[in-house]
């Protein structure tokens, strides 16, 4: 199985939050089901306890876990055929000194143990789960040592790890065998396995119990390598993904002496895990992960396979493909290509090969016998084979031509110098060609041996007249790729100057189309220092598969959104500037000048800008859970949102507004701040977006107006909205909005449709003076929220939409209330005068403002 358990979200819960710092228990101490109560190595990468398989509740198992993978992975099962049925389970050490489970704290008969026949009672019995994921059973040896007595090492289930063995101890005769789970919710020993077989030479195989015939094999081992066993050097130059950087994954350890016979996989580096799994369909793969919560790449935080058996794009991968006497080949294709060895023909059935003249072998007389060499080849299996120590391949030539039986041979050792070699009798099974394959010498008849002599020696007068003419070509060709070259490369850079000089126009603004009042600030009307990316349009055009349908997520500033995969697997987000648009040149120009200049952890990363060919994108980091609005609103979705995670948006948020306000080297107010504009990563942290509408102050600068009234309705604070004037404040206000929808999971405007003139700010208030605030908390919150902090956020969201701007609280003090319990002032009464009686309330406006008896009328409306 693969052993990717997906627990129930209560288990998971468990996982991150329950395991104990302990690693070992001795013969006084017992882990309690009931109690949730684990092992976690000293590294913390592994955990031990019970669980529950998925689709399984009522059957629960002991068993080791990686404990820093978010998706619970099952590495081993104690008792997976003796599952229990209740939470009243313990596992302990037994007064014998076995570790066992038993149904209860007062039970004396185990269900399952580790079932040591020499009585350990009187010798300090203590099981400990190591570093490596390995739980040992030892007891006291000499004055401080200790001897191993029992390992989880030595019972593999479905799943190797680095440093345990797959393979034959011949001292105690234990064969560590994989076998897979029965089903993917079921541990129990399902129809598979991986085991070495010694019969001959050592050969690895996996079979389906009750079969014959393997499903694959690899080995004999030929002093480098297992033989079938591709490099994975070379499987990471040819994957589609580039996993060099990670190849000191990919080693393992062959050992062959006189006390066993074993595989295991290496050590990974600290961080990166590495598992070698049995699945319940008989597939076998190797993964790994790279635990890295801080970085954000294709190669971290996931599970990524990288090698399996049998390989499913590899024709010839299985055992036998082809029949008795063949030879496979697959070119890298899932459909085999079967031939006849050289000296043989195929039977009656056309599946199996024998030799075409029987008794031919002159068994040493040297009657023009000989051998043909078989490159890139998989040894064949090995089970009639023998091995002939410190023999070189000549030696080995002649000592096979002394033999009748003897058919092929092969070096034991393909190390420059090595020496040894196996030699096969009787039929030849399971021989294919793949890329790291060695030679193999095949033992032909003098007829044969002749007629291959003559093609060799006709093969190589045909082929120089082709050699000449193909030098010709390739000279020819050179030169005329030479003069392209050069003649794409002048192309090419005088495109380039061009669009350079385009691209410095458009942010320069010497367009007139582009002019607007944005640069405010002295030090920001030079823009030669800005360290701004530029992507070539087909780089966006292949992220985006040509901007399909599919890939689309919604409609920006200026714009739509697609998602985009750069090649490095790297996910973006292009903002893509409509053509249509009155209102994008302008906006586009603020926002990639602007973010540029901008980094904190709380406002959305600029990658880069395509100015190419009459478009004009921005490229951002791609945000997986949308952005708040998608969340905060839905009623289906909202529940991902507990209190403590709304509180960390909030906080995050009022973080990233002080750091435009405050702490960057400009003084920026965002002019549209709403729930629509804050994205999240796959951690749900908020990232402030959508600088479009962005003014920059100068350093003294506390307040301008404008004739062009930008902004969403419902955010605008009253002297923006009726008088055009905006400041820090104006912000503020925006904040304290979305800091009550964000309590409350609905938007301002739309909060009570069928009542005209209301909104949630006026309904808050209500509650507020009545002291009912408690009672405008979102309704999906499965869990009580501290009282004290909601009615401490309620009175800051009160604070920040009072109608004098004089009144609201600055970011850094709104910050400070967050943070501390201090007295909080008491919020005046806000006007909410202002109201817009359209459906479409989410809207973005942009208009001159004309004044009206009753308050404000925006004209030139236009939705962005």
């Amino acid at each position: 199985m693969d052993s990717a358990v997906v627990l129930s979200w209560f288990t998971i819960v468990l996982l991150f939050h329950s395991c104990d710092s302990i690693d070992t228990i001795t013969s006084t101490q017992f882990l309690s089901d009931a109690k949730n109560e684990f092992l976690l190595s000293s590294n913390e990468d592994f955990c031990l306890g019970f669980f529950t398989a998925a689709n399984a509740s009522s059957k629960r198992y002991l068993g080791i876990w990686f404990n820093k993978v978010p998706t619970q992975h099952i590495v081993w099962v104690a008792n997976r055929n003796d599952p229990i049925v209740t939470k009243d389970a313990v596992f302990k050490i037994n007064t014998e000194g076995n570790i066992a489970i038993f149904s209860d704290k007062s039970a004396t008969k185990p269900l399952w143990s580790s079932n040591i026949s020499e009585n350990l009672s009187t010798m300090n019995a203590t099981a400990r789960l190591l570093d490596s994921g390995n739980l040992e059973l030892t007891i006291a040896e000499g004055s401080d040592g200790r001897k191993r007595m029992w390992q989880s090492f030595d019972h593999p289930t479905d799943t190797i790890l680095p440093g345990m063995k797959l393979g034959l101890d011949k001292k105690t005769g234990l064969n560590r065998v994989m076998t897979s789970w029965k089903s993917e919710d079921d541990p129990a020993e399902g129809e598979y396995i991986m085991m070495l077989e010694t019969q001959g030479l050592p050969q690895f195989f996996l079979r389906q119990k009750n079969l014959d015939a393997p499903i694959w094999r690899i080995g004999p081992w030929n002093g480098v390598t297992l033989s079938g066993a591709a490099r994975l050097a070379n499987s990471l130059k040819t994957s589609v993904v580039d996993f060099s950087q990670f190849a000191s994954l990919f080693n393992y350890t062959y050992i062959e002496n006189k006390d066993e016979v074993y595989m295991t996989l290496t050590f990974p580096n600290p961080g990166r895990f590495r598992k070698y799994v049995m699945d319940f369909k008989g597939l076998a793969q190797q993964s790994f992960y790279h635990y890295a919560p801080q970085e954000k790449t294709y190669y971290t935080n996931r599970w990524i396979p990288f090698w399996s058996a049998p390989n499913p794009s590899d024709g010839c991968d299985k055992y036998m493909t082809c029949g008795k006497n063949s030879v496979c080949s697959s070119s890298n294709s899932s459909t085999p290509n079967c031939t006849c060895l050289p000296g043989y023909e195929k039977e009656s059935d056309h599946v199996h090969c024998k030799e075409k003249r029987k008794n031919l072998h002159v068994c040493g007389k040297g009657k023009g016998e000989g051998f043909v060499n078989l490159t890139s080849i998989k040894l064949p299996d090995s089970r009639r084979a023998r091995y002939i120590a410190n023999f070189s391949l000549k030696e080995c030539e002649v000592e096979c031509l002394k033999s009748c039986k003897c058919n092929s041979y092969a070096s034991a050792n393909v190390q420059v110098g090595g020496k040894g070699c196996y030699v096969w009798e009787g039929e030849l099974n399971d021989i294919r060609t793949y890329q790291d394959g060695q030679d193999f010498y095949l033992r032909i008849d003098s007829v044969e041996l002749a007629l291959s002599q003559k093609s060799s020696r006709s093969d190589v007068k045909k082929r120089i007249p082709a050699v000449i003419i193909v030098l010709i070509v390739v000279f020819g060709v050179i030169l005329l790729f030479g003069c392209l070259y050069a003649y794409r490369i002048h192309t090419v850079r005088k495109g380039q100057r061009q669009k350079q000089r385009y691209r410095d126009m458009m942010l320069a603004g010497s367009d007139a189309e582009t002019n607007n009042d944005f640069t405010t600030a002295d030090n920001f009307t030079d823009n030669s220092n800005i360290d701004l990316t530029f992507f070539d349009l087909d780089t966006i055009i292949r992220a985006t598969d040509n901007f399909s349908p599919a890939k689309r997520l919604g409609q920006g500033s200026f714009g739509p959104v697609f998602k985009g995969e750069l090649s490095n697997g790297h996910e973006i987000a292009v903002k893509r500037l409509s053509r249509t648009s009155g209102q994008g040149i302008s906006e586009f120009k603020n926002e990639a000048l602007l973010i540029a200049k901008l980094q904190h952890r709380n406002l959305v990363k600029l990658l880069g800008c395509c100015i190419d060919e009459g478009e004009k994108m921005l490229i951002y980091e791609y945000m997986p859970n949308k952005s708040l609005d998608y969340l905060i609103f839905d009623e289906s979705k909202k529940s991902m949102l507990n209190w403590r995670k709304r509180h960390e948006i909030i906080v995050g948020i009022a973080r990233g507004i002080l750091y435009l306000h405050q702490d960057s080297r400009l003084k920026i107010i965002h002019r549209d701040l709403k729930a629509g504009n804050i994205l999240l990563d796959i951690e749900l942290n908020p990232k402030i977006s959508d600088f479009g509408t962005a003014r920059i102050f100068g350093g003294d600068q506390v307040e301008a107006n404008t004739c062009r009234v930008v902004g969403t309705f419902g955010y605008m604070s009253p002297e923006y909205a009726l008088d055009g004037f905006f400041s820090v404040k104006s912000d503020v206000y925006s904040f304290g909005v979305l800091l009550l929808e964000i309590i409350s999971g609905k938007k301002n405007n739309r909060y009570f449709e069928d009542i005209p003139n209301s909104s949630l700010i006026k309904h808050v208030w209500e509650l507020w003076s009545n002291g009912r605030a408690l009672e405008m908390v979102d309704t999906s919150l499965t869990e009580d929220p501290p009282a004290h902090e909601v009615l401490r956020c309620i009175q800051v969201g009160l604070l920040c939409v009072q109608d004098n701007a004089a009144d609201r609280p600055t970011m850094s003090t709104i910050v400070f209330m967050l943070s501390n319990e201090a007295t909080l002032p008491c919020p005046k009464q806000p006007m909410v005068a202002v109201y817009r009686s359209t459906d479409n309330t989410d809207s973005t406006s942009t208009g001159t403002r004309s004044s009206s008896i009753n308050g404000v009328t925006i004209t030139d409306v236009g939705a962005r």
